[in-house]
């Protein structure tokens, strides 16, 4: 993720500077002037184009799980170029606006860079680009905000989401006819040009509903428990044009078309017969209720498999610590699912993190599929226990002589302590794997 995003803005500051250094800025301003009008400049340019970068993100392009390590970084680079993008463009506006008055009240208006001359249509499209920048703006704003405000319920983020595509439009409008004419011939305007067509390919993609469709599939819900009162265990039966998974991939599933989508992990793997177990923690309004909504029968739409975090990209050469936090557990559910039956041994130590291991629904599952995998060591860690897992006990499993894989699923912040502790006790021989995904 930060390489894409250090590339685009590296991308895009060196096409903006090359341009400046052709042209060498405005013509028949001051310096003051031309350095603001050239600020105002970089910052819309860099706000569009990760906005772009952004909207074309959303479209979940499978294509590129590859390249950026899965779905789930896709939409931390989806987040991220959103949260960047509305940052220069709070600085487009400062630039414009503040930066503005203190010029005049400073220095005055002369030597300010004359406006470009157009008349009839083209005047009224920039005065129109204009005021519908200023708008989209604002409403970017308050959709970051309620972004970032975790608190804020889903289900009304995800509707004031909807009209993301939408605003991206106006912004793209407002680029287009608010840069500079000359910008169209150079090399800055034909990579502008590309990001606004990358961004306005994901708005309509996602204005006539397209996102995942080659990607979904119909089913229908064919088994409901509740082995615990917070986790729900929900089986479902695909149609033929089920792809298959691996074990460790999710999808979205919506099992209501008002609700939408949500990402779970397949907990279990896939035995050729179009069937998928997902294992549903109550952490939000809507799973909290599932159970009670949901019946067998239940039509259910699901879209996927995505996801890379994949039992076949471990390296053989490298000791191997599996590591789940509460419902982080699922991909290894599937992991082991797979390996049960099959001549191929593996040899990891598998940590699992609980807040109380007597009661939790999962120990007496993963005691029972590593009871018939020699090479898998368990090893329970309840925090009502006093067994709180830390760096020190990771590493007191890792042979020295031999670089470590870590595959981790659970809470962000465990995963922090765990990096940091390690590299503070000088095991840095260690590779990390962090399944990362959030849709907000």
């Amino acid at each position: 993720m930060k390489l894409l995003l250090g590339a685009l803005l590296v991308i895009v500051s060196a096409a903006w500077a090359l341009n400046l250094l052709v042209t060498g800025g405005g013509s028949g301003g001051s310096l003051p002037w031309v350095i603001r009008q050239e600020a105002l400049y970089i910052s819309g340019l860099l706000s569009i184009a990760l906005m772009s970068l952004a909207m074309f993100l959303s479209t979940r392009p499978a294509w590129l799980e590859r390249p950026l390590g899965g779905m789930d970084r896709i939409y931390r680079a989806h987040k991220w170029a959103g949260i960047l993008a509305v940052g220069f463009a709070v600085l487009h506006w400062l630039i414009e606006e503040i930066v503005g008055d203190i010029l005049k009240a400073m220095i005055g208006r002369g030597g300010r860079i004359p406006k470009e001359k157009d008349s009839g249509f083209l005047e009224v499209m920039r005065d129109l680009a204009e005021d519908m920048g200023e708008w989209a703006f604002y409403v970017v704003l308050v959709m970051l905000a309620i972004t970032l405000w975790k608190r804020f319920p889903y289900k009304t983020w995800r509707i004031t989401h909807q009209a993301m595509p939408v605003i991206y439009l106006m912004l793209a409008f407002h680029a287009i006819f608010l840069a500079p004419t000359d910008y169209w011939t150079k090399p800055v305007g034909i990579l502008l040009a590309l990001f606004l067509a990358g961004g306005v390919y994901g708005s309509l993609h996602s204005l006539v509903g397209r996102i995942g469709r080659k990607r979904q599939v119909n089913g229908v819900v064919t088994a409901i428990e509740k082995p615990s009162r917070d986790v729900l265990t929900v089986s479902c039966q695909l149609d033929n044009s089920w792809r298959g998974h691996r074990p460790g991939q999710f999808a979205f599933i919506s099992f209501d078309e008002k609700e939408g989508a949500h990402p779970f992990t397949i907990a279990s793997a896939d035995r050729g017969d179009r069937t998928i177990t997902l294992q549903i923690k109550a952490l939000g309004d809507y799973t909290r209720v599932l159970g009670n909504r949901l019946e067998i029968g239940r039509s259910v739409k699901v879209e996927g498999p995505y996801g890379r975090f994949d039992m076949a990209r471990q390296d053989a050469h490298a000791q191997q610590i599996w590591i789940a936090g509460g419902i982080g557990v699922t991909p290894f559910l599937a992991w082991l699912d797979s390996l049960q039956g099959k001549p191929r041994q593996i040899s990891a130590e598998l940590h699992y993190c609980t807040r109380d291991r007597t009661s939790d629904p999962f120990v007496a599952r993963l005691e029972s599929s590593c009871a018939s995998l020699s090479g898998i060591r368990l090893h329970i860690h309840g925090a009502q226990q006093g067994e709180t897992l830390s760096a020190t006990s990771v590493a007191s499993t890792q042979d020295g002589s031999r670089r470590s894989e870590i595959w981790f699923c659970g809470p962000p912040g465990l995963a922090e302590k765990l990096k940091h502790g390690l590299r503070s006790l000088g095991h840095n021989k260690f590779s990390f794997h962090q399944e990362a995904f959030e849709m907000r």
